[in-house]
């Protein structure tokens, strides 16, 4: 069958073993070509193309369930149920999403994309089977890396205490995001090395059911052998003593040896982890041969080279240059130590690695360890520095609420992808931490204009003694500003003018500053005056400034690429009622709902956040402002 033809995945119960190798070739083809326009998950998706197409060939979706951990390797998934002539448009504007979607198919049950969720919501199905007396399959499929999450774990504990029919297929390519790191990782690398351990346990077992007169001491004599076998063959059989039938390791690119030992676990009773080995881009050999995953998450690229196609940048990298600043920093304070979850490749923190390697801690997918960790070395007069996406950070609200800001304890938070992401989509848009974070008692935030001013946030940030203090910066490049050769320290809750009128003022920061400006400069064309403010700390205000806008008596628009339930613009109006200030506002930023994947210019216009929009709210305020006479 055609690739293009599939609507959904039956036609592989009748398909043997070479009919699946030619069409788990297929596939490879065709994800090659395709992301190589589009760009996407590459390397992820082509490690699981056999697993996959054996999943679907022994389990019966939509009836049986099918989790993909953090989702970013069903695109094989997606093909086979049906949704293969929508790949032109993965992870475009009103496209195909890059994770499963539950509106897209009924064949995708859960929406994810962060990691660590699968066994918990797998559980949650299964439960619900049990209660409502049904008979359909739950199967979780999980990495090696995300299974290091704490989450994760909580939930592998509760399975196999509730002894829940359920099956774990354990991903294991050893490479996440990032190379994997931990104890776990140790186990799962010993469990590789032991593949005779199921069939030496299964005829040892066969020679104890032939023993006659089985019991007494010669039975529990023999038990023991069975387990000394057990942690001889395998050191440490970690699943087993959680409760889990444990069946591997299996060749993961070996569709009958998958086919077997998936039919072995359907039949099986009570929780079964299927340890399944894989390789990483397999069927391309630049994403095959990658060590550092550089082809995990691409965009456009030459598929003949292997080179990725780049478009030119105006400034440099921001996760670059706050790697710098820290670099830097650290060259003269031994106490800064730099925390990150997974994310040294995605946050640029191979040049600390190379320079700092004592003083770097990927702690792996456990953001709420790595918070309170921090923590923890705040007490000991040390300088951490927790470096983040704003997504991920949602995942240890409670720790840095609790552990961090209510110790009032120096650590500092490099925030990187805050604001819109685009093509990632919903889960992945970094619109919420102001919200999250600005409640917080202690809490410092700020968000600069530009590369310049950012390396002096973060200098800032290092030598800030009274508290946590969050540095907040987008996805992808500067703006190709001029460097100032020495960093300085820039005065905390202190705000920029960098336009001077006398109509309104627009108070905003961050990626939004641009727009702000190209919108004074219209306005200013229309006789309309209005002051630009670059309110770089978000929390705390600038209070000379504020009392300068009220005592002016000037109409406000608040403009921030985050929510508006929480964020900067309410922050404005607490502040006026605090102060009992009577004033005129308006807020700009993401209305109440989940921001879906697309180019970030079209996901602004969607939401009404462009210059064309700020132009006609500030003529609105100045003209409710003109007929209610209150310009004095």
């Amino acid at each position: 069958m055609k690739l293009e033809d599939i609507q959904n995945p039956q036609f592989l119960k009748s398909y043997d073993q070479q009919q699946l190798k030619y069409l788990a070739k297929d596939i490879r083809q065709f994800l090659i070509s395709k992301l190589s326009v589009t760009g996407g998950h590459l390397g992820a998706n082509l490690g699981v193309v056999e697993l996959t197409l054996a999943l679907h060939k022994v389990f019966d979706s939509p009836k049986d369930k099918f989790i993909w951990d953090v989702g970013h390797q069903a695109y094989i998934h997606k093909i086979l149920t049906g949704r293969m002539k929508q790949f032109d448009t993965l992870r475009q504007y009103k496209g195909l999403c890059g994770f499963p979607k539950r509106n897209e198919s009924e064949h995708d049950v859960w929406e994810t994309g962060h990691s660590s969720t699968s066994l918990s919501a797998a559980m949650g199905m299964a439960t619900a089977r049990d209660i409502k007396k049904t008979d359909e399959k739950v199967v979780a499929v999980i990495g090696d890396g995300a299974l290091t999450g704490g989450m994760a774990l909580e939930a592998l504990n509760h399975i196999g205490h509730e002894k829940k029919d359920l099956i774990v297929i354990l991903n294991d390519n050893e490479m996440s995001i990032a190379p994997n790191v931990g104890a776990l990782h140790s186990v799962l690398g010993r469990m590789r090395t032991a593949r005779k351990y199921n069939k030496a346990k299964e005829e040892l077992e066969s020679l104890i059911r032939k023993i006659p007169a089985f019991g007494g001491k010669l039975a529990a004599t023999a038990e023991r052998l069975k387990d000394s076998l057990k942690y001889m063959l395998v050191s440490g059989m970690f699943f087993e003593e959680l409760g889990y039938t444990y069946l591997g390791p299996v060749d993961g690119h070996d569709l009958s040896d998958l086919e077997e030992n998936l039919q072995y676990a359907k039949k099986t009773k009570g929780p079964v982890i299927v340890h399944v080995l894989t390789k990483k881009g397999k069927g391309y050999k630049p994403a095959e041969l990658d060590q550092v995953d550089n082809w995990h998450g691409v965009g456009p690229y030459k598929i003949e080279l292997g080179e990725k196609i780049k478009t030119k940048q105006a400034g440099p990298s921001y996760s670059q240059l706050v790697t710098d600043t820290l670099v830097t920093m650290s060259e003269t304070d031994e106490r800064i130590v730099v925390i990150t979850p997974a994310m040294i490749l995605g946050s640029k923190l191979e040049k600390y690695a190379e320079k700092f390697p004592d003083r770097l801690f990927d702690v792996g997918i456990a953001e709420q360890h790595a918070m309170t960790m921090a923590a923890g070395l705040a007490t000991q007069d040390m300088k951490p520095v927790l470096s983040i996406y704003s997504t991920f950070l949602q995942r240890a609200y409670d720790q840095l609420l609790h552990d961090v800001a209510r110790q009032n304890l120096n650590v500092v938070l490099t925030i990187d992808r805050a604001g819109l992401v685009g093509a990632d989509g919903e889960t992945h848009q970094g619109v919420f931490d102001i919200a999250f974070m600005r409640h917080m008692p202690n809490m410092v935030i700020a968000m600069g204009k530009d590369e310049n001013e950012l390396q002096h946030l973060v200098h800032t940030a290092l030598k800030y003694n009274d508290g946590p203090i969050a540095i907040r910066y987008p996805r992808g490049n500067g703006l190709g500003v001029e460097m100032d050769a020495e960093l300085e320290e820039i005065p905390i809750g202190s705000w920029e003018l960098l336009k001077e009128g006398t109509d309104a003022v627009i108070l905003t920061f961050g990626t939004t500053i641009p727009m702000a400006l190209e919108a004074w400069e219209r306005l200013a064309k229309e006789g309309i005056s209005v002051s630009v403010v670059n309110a770089r700390f978000i929390k705390p205000f600038d209070h000379d400034m504020m009392q300068q806008i009220f005592k002016a008596n000037l109409p406000i628009l608040t403009l921030e690429e985050a929510v508006l339930q929480g964020g900067f613009g309410s922050a404005v109006l607490e502040y006026a009622n605090e102060h009992r200030q009577p004033v005129l506002l308006d807020a700009m930023g993401i209305p109440d709902v989940f921001v879906e994947h697309g180019s970030v210019t079209k996901l602004l216009e969607e939401i009404g956040l462009t210059t064309d929009a700020v132009v006609e709210r500030t003529k609105q305020l100045v003209n409710e402002k003109r007929k209610k006479g209150l310009y004095t």
